[in-house]
């Protein structure tokens, strides 16, 4: 195992009752890349403490009160000892005011999506990150999309730009849930994640509606050139999205449509992809991720399975077992945290234009477009399904 195995992170929520928190412990050291060395928790200290203690087993030193503590104490450490990177794994409301802080005392950060509440948000942080390259003092920013990290959508993005498929003509996505259908008075993560105020202007669209467009994004290369939003709320007193469709125009001609929903009854975590080209098609679904269904014009289709003889580089390096032995969720969050580890140790080596050139991870641009995709989708819904432009 390289040297990447001892990158030191922190890691600001993922406390007592969040489902994310040790999702992302597990994943960052599932490869021995990545370390958990201090964190805050809670925004109550005493749930942060004990959080650190109990379910991250850390010294009682590195459990902080705060994240801003967290970033001051942290800083004072000697290079050795001290975070590298932070992972930010809290509410929406708290990425952006928490990567910019981190940004400025000079740690890497890792962000769970979307990467703030609103677009001017996000821009200001690509800005801060450039403001800081500029004077010779980078760091980098990653986003969670984690699905990205799924050996058979890194095989259908190999695939695609190979030019298999021919000229991509059409694109689905859809993303569908049913835990949302009914109130869920008292669940934390309910509660936030139906609150303006902590979630944004958008509910269902920006909590998985995002996932849909970065899938898109990250397989075909294609760009959005404008949408058109149809964005519903079912459950009575809700204030944002729990159901939505989205068409979309792609520069070049191609079109496509992404359906997300949180009142799906029945459905569990439902995403899938299909791309249609001129000489092919694929399809691949969250729910049955070792398999890439292939098809073209001329010959019988093909199941490319993870692990599998014939794949391309990308599938190959994001598998772990040999064929038949099943990879999930969290393997795909760990080729994340791979890719973002590697990133960091490089770029703390003063190899910054090496980490720069082997991306392997969600970026600050991936995020940024992503708010972008959100704040088009809002806009066009609150004006009647206008048609919208994308920059």
């Amino acid at each position: 195992m390289d040297d990447f195995r001892r990158v030191r992170m922190g890691m600001v929520g993922g406390g007592e009752g969040a489902f994310i928190g040790p999702v992302h412990r597990a994943a960052a050291e599932l490869d021995g890349a990545v370390e958990l060395v201090c964190g805050a928790f809670s925004s109550d200290p005493e749930r942060s403490r004990r959080s650190g203690r109990t379910l991250y087993r850390l010294p009682p030193e590195r459990c902080y009160d705060s994240w801003q503590a967290l970033l001051a104490t942290e800083a004072k450490l000697p290079a050795a000892e001290r975070m590298q990177f932070l992972t930010v794994a809290t509410p929406n409301h708290l990425h952006a005011e928490i990567a910019r802080a981190a940004m400025a005392a000079g740690f890497h950060v890792l962000c769970d999506k979307p990467l703030a509440t609103d677009l001017a948000e996000a821009e200001s942080l690509q800005a801060e990150a450039g403001r800081r390259a500029a004077l010779g003092h980078p760091v980098l920013v990653g986003v969670t999309y984690n699905y990205t990290g799924y050996p058979m959508v890194r095989e259908a993005r190999e695939l695609i730009a190979s030019g298999a498929l021919g000229s991509i003509r059409r694109v689905q996505c859809e993303y569908l849930q049913g835990w949302l259908a009914h109130p869920l008075p008292g669940n934390k993560q309910a509660d936030w994640r139906t609150d303006p105020g902590r979630a944004g202007a958008a509910g269902c669209f920006g909590d998985i509606g995002s996932h849909c467009e970065n899938l898109v994004s990250f397989t075909t290369g294609l760009e959005i050139e404008s949408l058109c939003a149809d964005l519903s709320t079912f459950v009575p007193g809700r204030r944002l999205d729990d159901d939505g469709s989205v068409l979309l125009r792609f520069r070049g001609g191609a079109r496509g449509t992404i359906q997300a929903s949180q009142v799906a009854l029945g459905e569990e975590n439902s995403l899938s992809l299909r791309v249609y080209g001129d000489c092919g098609a694929l399809a691949w679904s969250q729910q049955e991720p070792n398999s890439l269904l292939v098809r073209y014009a001329d010959r019988p289709y093909e199941v490319r399975r993870t692990g599998g003889a014939g794949l391309g580089g990308a599938g190959v390096q994001a598998a772990r077992l040999p064929a038949g032995h099943p990879e999930g969720f969290l393997e795909a969050f760990a080729n994340v945290y791979r890719g973002f580890g590697r990133a960091v140790a490089a770029c703390e080596a003063g190899a910054a234009e090496a980490a720069a050139a082997a991306v392997d991870y969600p970026t600050l641009a991936d995020g940024v477009r992503g708010m972008r995709f959100i704040d088009a989708v809002v806009r066009s819904s609150t004006a009647g399904g206008r048609w919208v432009s994308l920059p």
